[in-house]
């Protein structure tokens, strides 16, 4: 619970250091893990402190002799250790410390399971996938490099990314590249060149080495700072066997610095080279094209139609008469069978006309009605009745009947 102060009602140092002991024991003992540095043994006592492998803080650690010559020879300064220890507030002094009742050293196996397990966690969160790779542009305005000072990884960088492109720039920033304070410095560095909007990529670049020296290229910290980084990253650590989780989130992976600078950087003569075949390429089609089209051309001109344009018309003329000719013949034909074929169906019109009938001598009998008569029975004395003859009419009576 917060104290209640106020100017007119302060509480005495004691009071708060004493508030202080009871909050920090109630912690009991924990596991803390860390890098040893400024160990130091009194007697029988052995004093060190225990700095945070990522984080620039740290911790004072007071243990028995006895414990840390239990935890054998790997426990000295520079050590990855985890301590089992209760936290400690001096109330006199106003200090915390931790008071060691074991040591254990963190050995190569466990650091590869802790990087396993870590890189199961990260690769489920997604930060590995393809997709999420940004691809370098084909010329950087500005390359950011990140490694140590003077060192072998940025000579190499440089002077291979000068070689193949003399007018390269780069913004170097010098970090500690292993040890405690290695992974904030890197951030800080990747921080600062990200912010920077004329760095187009960056480069971390280092040397081979143990893998406890390449420890800080696979800090969790560090990976998720790539991952979430603007500009694309080149992860140029150690060599080909070398693989900590800094190349599995990097944009691009390079197996040594060398390399980085070869996938970073485009090669002149090798660019110059592609200009001259592209130049080339581009006359060879300019010329072919044009030695097609010149062919064709000549092609055209020998052609009958162009060569002797009046020999053309006359040949079309000639076909137009013909034509004309054969229409003429065609409809001249057809008329001529058309007009025997009326007077053929003219002619038996007339044959079986009932006028020709009548001019040879026949007569035909009607009622008054125009009915004709066909029989004798079928008429009455005293009927009158019209025959028609060929040429003219005449009304008669029936006066005799001669038939059934």
């Amino acid at each position: 619970m917060a104290m209640e102060t106020s100017a007119e009602s302060p509480v005495p140092v004691r009071t708060v250091l004493q508030a202080v002991s009871g909050w920090i024991g109630k912690l009991g003992r924990i596991w803390v893990e860390g890098q040893i540095t400024d160990l130091n043994a009194r007697g029988g006592t052995v004093y060190l402190t225990l700095r945070d492998p990522v984080a620039n803080m740290s911790v004072r650690v007071v243990g028995p002799r006895a414990v840390f010559e239990a935890a054998g020879p790997a426990v000295t300064d520079g050590a990855r250790v985890v301590v089992h220890a209760k936290p400690d507030f001096w109330i006199n002094r106003g200090s915390f410390s931790l008071s060691v009742l074991e040591v254990r050293p963190v050995g190569v196996g466990e650091l590869l399971a802790r990087l396993e397990r870590l890189k199961r966690v990260l690769a489920a969160e997604g930060l590995f996938r393809p997709e999420l790779k940004r691809p370098l542009p084909f010329l950087p305005g500005r390359i950011g490099l990140i490694c140590g000072r003077d060192s072998d990884a940025e000579h190499d960088v440089l002077e291979n990314a000068r070689r193949r492109w003399p007018a390269v720039a780069f913004r170097v920033e010098n970090t500690a590249v292993q040890g405690s304070y290695a992974v904030g410095e890197v951030m800080e560095a990747l921080r600062t060149l990200d912010a920077d909007p004329e760095i187009e990529v960056i480069i971390i670049a280092r040397g081979g080495g143990a893998m406890e020296d390449l420890l800080p290229f696979s800090d969790e910290a560090l990976v998720r700072a790539v991952a979430a980084a603007r500009t694309p990253v080149v992860s140029a650590i150690g060599h080909e066997q070398d693989g900590p989780l800094l190349d599995l989130v990097a944009d691009v992976r390079a197996s040594t610095p060398t390399d980085a600078a070869k996938k970073t950087v485009p090669d002149v003569r090798e660019q110059l080279q592609l200009v001259r075949q592209l130049r080339d390429r581009g006359r060879r089609c300019l010329a072919g094209g044009v030695e097609r089209e010149l062919a064709w051309l000549k092609s055209v001109r020998s052609r009958p139609a162009l060569a002797d344009p009046v020999r053309e018309v006359e040949r079309q003329s000639e076909q137009v008469l013909a034509l004309r000719d054969r229409a003429r013949r065609c409809l001249s034909g057809a008329l001529d069978r058309a007009g025997d074929e009326l007077s053929h169906t003219r002619a038996r019109l007339v044959a079986l006309s009932p006028a020709a009938t009548l001019e040879r001598g026949y007569a035909i009998v009607q009622r008054e009605d125009a009915a004709v008569v066909r029989e004798s029975a079928a008429v009455k004395d005293g009927e009158r009745l019209q025959v028609r003859l060929a040429e003219g009419r005449l009304g008669v009576t029936v006066t005799d009947r001669d038939g059934p």
